[in-house]
């Protein structure tokens, strides 16, 4: 079986010139599939069973908390502690979206009074957090640079976005970062998406939070340039005393005030 980028790169299915080669390598869309007879081809019928099944198990395969907690420890951020919301196992947490917003047991939890928390949860796709979560916080972490005072990290399963709100407040954090796996799709199983919200508590709604997506190099967003936006948007949160839709990305601001400076300095005076 062909990986994506392979796939993305194959020949016509007739042998001849593939005019849809150059654009299939920008894309993981699926386009210019071919056509044996009035049918598709049956490699991209296997293609796309292939990546239903890889969804499906994305979505089902259950997070090994304990050891993903253990490749955390060299992020020199304090013991992770594990939380689950109050669905059972994964059936329940897909048949009942609102138990996964609320927490089973916070007792393990401390107030911190630390600036920034750190949620990571399986969301929809347990592989992502496998496959992404370490890198990303370890991008964040450099993209701070020890501006802020950071809880140790929360592990939660079975797990929402809303699940958040309560472990923030618990926590007693000014800031709620939570890293969560997104619903794969039949070209990404393992997307993580961040969302922030400042001064967590249940209750919150998504327009009080802001959210970066589509998080899985090397085809999606990568780590380094999810962690500069999301420490923008907690510096801008911080400022404006609020984050949601009252708070805009500026993570590229400078960048665009440095080009428009060099355009006046290449202008010649009159």
């Amino acid at each position: 079986m062909s990986t994506p980028d392979e796939s993305r790169q194959s020949p016509a299915p007739d042998g001849g010139d593939d005019v849809w080669a150059a654009m299939r390598r920008t894309t993981q869309a699926r386009i210019g599939l071919g056509r044996a007879g009035s049918s598709l081809p049956s490699r991209r019928v296997l293609e796309f069973q292939a990546a239903h099944a890889a969804a499906r198990d994305a979505v089902h395969e259950p997070l090994d908390a304990e050891a993903f907690a253990e490749t955390l420890t060299d992020l020199d951020l304090g013991d992770p502690v594990v939380v689950t919301s109050r669905a059972s196992d994964r059936g329940e947490y897909l048949r009942r979206p609102d138990l996964g917003r609320m927490p089973e047991d916070l007792s393990a939890l401390s107030e911190t009074g630390a600036e920034i928390g750190i949620v990571i949860a399986d969301g929809l796709s347990p592989r992502a957090v496998v496959d992404h979560a370490h890198g990303l916080v370890a991008a964040l972490l450099d993209a701070f640079e020890g501006r802020y005072t950071i809880a140790p990290p929360v592990i939660a399963t079975q797990a929402r976005v809303a699940l958040g709100d309560h472990i923030g407040e618990a926590l007693g954090v000014t800031t709620l970062i939570v890293i969560i796996g997104e619903r794969p799709g039949l070209s990404v199983a393992d997307s993580l998406g961040i969302y922030l919200t400042h001064l967590p508590r249940p209750g919150r709604t998504d327009a009080d939070r802001n959210c970066i997506s589509n998080i899985h190099p090397p085809d999606g967003l990568h780590y380094e340039v999810a962690a500069r936006v999301t420490a923008a948007l907690v510096d801008g949160a911080r400022k404006l005393g609020r984050s949601g839709v009252a708070l805009k990305d500026t993570s590229r601001q400078a960048a665009v005030e440095n080009i428009d400076a060099a355009d006046e300095r290449t202008v010649e005076p009159s």
